[in-house]
């Protein structure tokens, strides 16, 4: 996962950035400071870092994965009598750290990676890191199903097939003497009713509900499961010929609508089977079985 997600811990929204498969995500720590202090969640960090814990913990870390950490500061930090006060942003500059990252901008704050966050989350409530490592694996496992074997050639399917679909776009619905800026409002309304079909969305509101993926230009599509995938694919095809059959948006978007709910329906019984198929027949047969 290369752009900014999110999890929900307990009704709490926590972004992630990095790429969570490759065991590299940051968590945001203001995000999980919140659930302590919503009013002033930097002082809840500030609080935790200000720890000979917490310096400790994180000095071990930043040996084990940064050859370039400036372990003799550290040192001059340990040694020193009495409390200290250690922000973010002296541990990063002073330490020379990775493990913890600043981000400015309206969708900034304070990062850290997910053994760094797991521990923040776990001196701020043990319940409340188990809310996150459960949300936390359920984006991993979500994301390992996207880049499964198979996804990348069903998005690279789905742009290709799209030709079909403009094809019909700009043969049945497009007059010659309209200007251009016209012609892409059409292309925009129909992808648009694709979108509604199967997310249920338009592309709009996914981007503003993800403005961070928004600015990579990535959009919805790029987020597909790859059963989504298929079934894109399909209603591509089968609006290019509802287009050339001469059907109102209003009559083909419920037509579609249809054809969604009966493939998903239909896909979600073909992973119950290979779901099943994985386990114990004794499990299946509710007891032991017994070989004839």
């Amino acid at each position: 996962m290369s752009s900014t997600s999110s999890i929900n811990a307990n009704g709490l929204d926590i972004r992630v950035i990095g790429d969570i498969i490759d065991e590299n995500a940051y968590l945001s720590l203001t995000d999980i400071a919140k659930y302590k202090n919503i009013e002033d969640p930097r002082l809840v960090i500030t609080n935790w870092l200000s720890s000979y814990t917490t310096v400790d913990f994180l000095a071990v870390w930043e040996e084990l994965h940064n050859p370039n950490f400036n372990r003799l500061e550290f040192q001059s930090v340990r040694s020193a009598r009495g409390r200290f006060i250690m922000t973010p942003k002296q541990w990063i500059e002073n330490m020379n750290a990775i493990g913890i990252s600043s981000k400015s901008g309206r969708y900034g704050g304070t990062y850290a990676h997910s053994d760094i966050a797991f521990e923040f989350a776990s001196w701020i409530s043990p319940e409340f890191k188990l809310y996150i490592i459960k949300d936390y694996q359920r984006l991993k496992k979500d994301e390992a199903e996207r880049k499964a074997i198979g996804w990348d050639e069903k998005r690279a399917i789905s742009k290709i097939n799209y030709q079909i679909h403009t094809d019909a776009i700009q043969q049945f619905l497009i007059d010659d003497d309209i200007s251009n800026s016209q012609k892409q409002l059409v292309f925009a309304s129909e992808a648009d009713m694709l979108n509604r079909a199967l997310f249920g969305k338009r592309a709009y509101e996914w981007r503003n509900e993800h403005p961070n993926e928004a600015a990579k230009k990535e959009n919805i599509r790029d987020y597909a499961s790859a059963e989504e995938l298929v079934i894109l694919i399909n209603l591509e095809s089968l609006n290019a010929e509802l287009i050339k059959q001469g059907l109102s948006q209003y009559e083909r978007f419920y037509r579609l609508r249809e054809v969604v709910k009966s493939q998903l329906d239909t896909l979600s019984r073909i992973n119950t089977k290979k779901k099943l198929g994985n386990l114990n027949p004794r499990l299946l047969k509710g007891g032991d079985s017994v070989d004839n």
